[in-house]
């Protein structure tokens, strides 16, 4: 019930802290019991949801070690690989998932996936994925974002690769088929993402034209991205995740260890309460520190009916004289009693 309720109050923007997903990808390494020692430590960690993806070998590429599935790109971090291999090794096994969903519900965990064709739609269904997960890779086939929406569960919408005119078509498929239930992430699809990059602007661009919950989906090696990007208005962060001791995971090169997932959750969330909202003056616990502004005080000792000069003043820590701004009314002035130095200047000491 509490994540349920979780789930609706973030797509009706109305979650008081950023939503966190540690996406587990295939840092699980294929053991089973590694996907549930992440599960166990994303909880400690604080985020709120963790991420499976749904899908099988064969249901991504075909199994053929030609030219055309091989990837070619030297700069990526699979280069070289066939791409059934790197997906046989990235996998999730369907046969665990609803197991690690239960695993995962039971710590207080929202747990949800990736869908990629119909059958990882059938499949979720039936162990009752709360929230559908639609990756950068897929939000062209709007095919697959209409089956999904279907659904009338929220969706969440990566727009990595997606021209505005493109993450335009999504989106009209979702707010006809569930308004108020679906988010869209800026993604930059390379893995890891360079800074430079990551146009973060772009989230408060996409909240204005889409009028629905805009997160990030960071790539990028380290954790000040995602941080920064809550102070940009991002309401969801989404974050590959592995554990401390993995080196040779299919995405270990940019996902962060548990304990930078600590480290994230806790900076998204102190700068999503830093925003606040538009404030002038001294806030609530600002005010015990007026006491250090510095104010009028008398300079010297002074006898009954002195005339005031500015010799006589001293601008001066604590705040307990008249502030500064007053100077020019209390010249001229004289006083009503005999003042010793450092008396706070104060309009009741003085004749009128």
């Amino acid at each position: 019930m509490k994540q349920k309720k979780i789930i609706n109050k973030l797509f009706s923007n109305k979650l008081n802290e950023p939503f966190i997903v540690a996406e587990i990808s295939g840092n699980h390494n294929q053991l089973k019991k590694n996907a549930k020692r992440l599960i166990n430590e994303i909880k400690v960690s604080g985020a709120n949801a963790v991420k499976l993806q749904t899908y099988t070998p064969d249901t991504m590429t075909f199994n053929l070690k030609t030219k055309n599935f091989i990837i070619k790109n030297k700069k990526s971090l699979w280069y070289g690989k066939y791409l059934h291999d790197l997906y046989n090794k990235a996998y999730t096994p369907w046969h665990w998932q609803k197991e690690l969903f239960e695993y995962a519900n039971k710590l207080g965990l929202i747990c949800f996936s990736s869908v990629f064709d119909d059958t990882s739609i059938d499949f979720l269904e039936k162990i009752n994925n709360p929230i559908y997960k639609i990756s950068s890779f897929e939000n062209t086939d709007l095919e697959l974002i209409k089956n999904t929406s279907m659904k009338k569960k929220p969706v969440i919408l990566s727009t990595g690769l997606a021209s505005l005119s493109e993450i335009n078509s999504a989106v009209k498929i979702l707010k006809k088929k569930i308004p108020q239930k679906f988010a869209l992430l800026k993604c930059t699809s390379t893995y890891p993402a360079k800074s430079l990059d990551n146009n973060l602007h772009t989230i408060q661009d996409m909240s204005k034209k889409f009028k629905c919950v805009v997160g990030l989906s960071d790539h990028t090696e380290g954790i000040e991205i995602a941080i920064g990007a809550t102070a940009l208005g991002a309401k969801i962060i989404e974050k590959h995740v592995k554990l401390e001791d993995d080196s040779s995971s299919v995405d270990s090169k940019f996902a962060i260890d548990t304990n930078e997932l600590k480290k994230l959750v806790q900076g998204c969330r102190n700068v999503f309460e830093a925003k606040g909202k538009i404030y002038y003056g001294p806030t609530k616990n600002e005010i015990p520190s007026l006491k250090s502004i510095r104010t009028l005080f008398f300079n010297k000792d002074l006898k009954k009916n002195h005339l005031i000069t500015k010799k006589d003043i001293r601008r001066s820590r604590p705040g307990l004289g008249l502030k500064i701004k007053y100077l020019p009314k209390i010249l001229g002035k004289k006083i009503k009693k005999d003042i010793k130095i450092g008396t706070p200047v104060n309009f009741r000491l003085l004749k009128k």
